[in-house]
């Protein structure tokens, strides 16, 4: 079998470890969509914004309540009537009961109700947003590191192919040495080759577990579970820089969430300054009171009925407490409005940068692959020039050198463009999943 041959079949088809379940990148980002303790967390906090969007929440409701009161005292009378009577007992009972329900409805408290009933409309939007940022922020890291492990095994698979060579090449020199056409230095070298390569690959294999561990991590899976990934890194080459600038403006769910935030600081502006007005409520209600006592004037009394009323409330002056309250208001509207600048001016760079790196990377990977094929074929002819003798250890160890780097370029290369595409699509919020 050529060094070629054993190459791609190393590259397209990583050997199946036992007892390991094959892992594709859907199954991944279904498992941490449905795990993730971040995302239940949002739909939580989506939820209780969902159920404080209420007219009641915001005060705009009537407000009934029933109270009651049940009183037994003992005393002792004395009294002295002007008729000329004298009562006078001790230990007397007197029991009082006072029972009523009310009703009140806000009639105007400087529209106030209605500015808080739409901040807590825009605070359930901005829930959804949250929850948005969250679920396209899970599938972004998801894919990062399924690809990462994509990317570490494809270069241990370039190890795996460097091992195979020095395996040959100890062969070689093993069956010159026999000959008496190679000496123990060569053996030895060789040898020394082949363990130092099992300890790369060692280490390379240690990476590759703890991107798994990683990666079941963000699946919120056991650590410990056998997981197997078998993909190859596909570029998406037709991203442009325009329509990801043009669908962060528009689509990216941090910046529109910004721009809620700036909506519900103006609500609560509006929410401060209503403090300022008057305030009418209408009151209504049905009262009933009972007392029985042992002794005195008035034996019994029972009175019962409905009520009506109306109360007003005019603020006057409250130590300029309302209008410090107003004024802080307007600064945090200010403040929020900065921070989705911020934002924006961050994102924007951002994407630039990251276009930047995946232009060039793309560019790069075409020469990096040339490289990479040229390095195997020089591989190839190294070691059967080594096999006739035409060539030395020293140099099919250069060859492998080469090799190797040339795979690890070409590896983390497409790497680094797919994270680049997958950070652009995420703050476009074009990710598909």
């Amino acid at each position: 079998m050529t060094i070629s041959r054993l190459k791609y079949i190393l590259l397209l088809f990583p050997s199946l470890a036992m007892a390991q379940q094959k892992l594709d990148l859907p199954t991944a980002i279904n498992l941490a969509l449905k795990n993730s303790l971040d995302i239940q967390l949002s739909k939580n906090n989506l939820e209780a914004n969902t159920i404080y969007n209420n007219y009641g929440v915001a005060g705009g409701l009537p407000v009934i309540s029933a109270s009651g009161t049940q009183t037994s005292q003992s005393t002792d009378v004395n009294q002295r009537l002007n008729t000329g009577v004298t009562i006078q007992r001790n230990g007397t009972t007197t029991n009082t009961l006072n029972s009523g329900v009310g009703a009140s409805v806000l009639v105007y408290n400087g529209r106030r109700v209605i500015a808080t009933k739409q901040r807590l409309a825009t605070l359930e939007k901005l829930s959804q947003r949250e929850l948005d940022s969250m679920i396209i922020n899970v599938v972004a890291n998801v894919q990062l590191k399924y690809f990462d492990i994509v990317r570490q095994q494809s270069y241990a698979n370039t190890l795996q192919t460097s091992i195979a060579v020095s395996q040959q090449k100890l062969d070689i020199v093993k069956a010159k040495r026999e000959l008496g056409l190679s000496n123990d230095a060569d053996l030895f070298q060789a040898q020394v080759d082949i363990n130092t390569q099992n300890q790369t690959l060692q280490a390379q294999q240690l990476i590759i577990d703890q991107d798994k561990t990683d990666l079941l991590r963000l699946l919120t899976l056991k650590a410990d579970s056998g997981i197997h990934v078998s993909d190859t890194i596909i570029i998406d080459k037709n991203i442009s820089l325009d329509s990801v600038l043009a669908n962060m403006e528009t689509k990216n769910p941090r910046l529109l969430a910004a721009d809620l935030q700036i909506r519900i600081n103006e609500l609560r502006e509006r929410e401060t300054a209503a403090q300022r007005y008057p305030s009418l409520t209408l009151n209504t209600g049905f009262n009933y009171n009972r007392t029985e006592a042992g002794a005195g004037n008035v034996l019994f009394n029972q009175n019962y009925g409905p009520y009506i009323g109306a109360g007003l409330v005019i603020p006057i002056f409250n130590g300029t407490a309302y209008r410090r309250q107003s004024q802080v208001a307007a600064i945090n509207t200010k403040n929020a409005k900065i921070e989705k600048d911020i934002y924006t001016r961050d994102y924007t760079a951002n994407v630039i940068k990251l276009w930047q790196s995946y232009n060039n990377n793309l560019q790069q990977i075409e020469t990096s692959g040339s490289n990479y094929d040229l390095s195997s074929k020089l591989l190839n002819l190294v070691l059967q020039r080594f096999q006739l003798g035409q060539a030395t250890i020293v140099d099919v160890k250069t060859a492998q050198q080469s090799f190797e780097n040339a795979g690890y370029i070409l590896v983390n290369l497409s790497y680094a463009a797919k994270a680049s595409e997958i950070q652009l699509k995420l703050l476009a919020n074009t990710l598909d999943y």
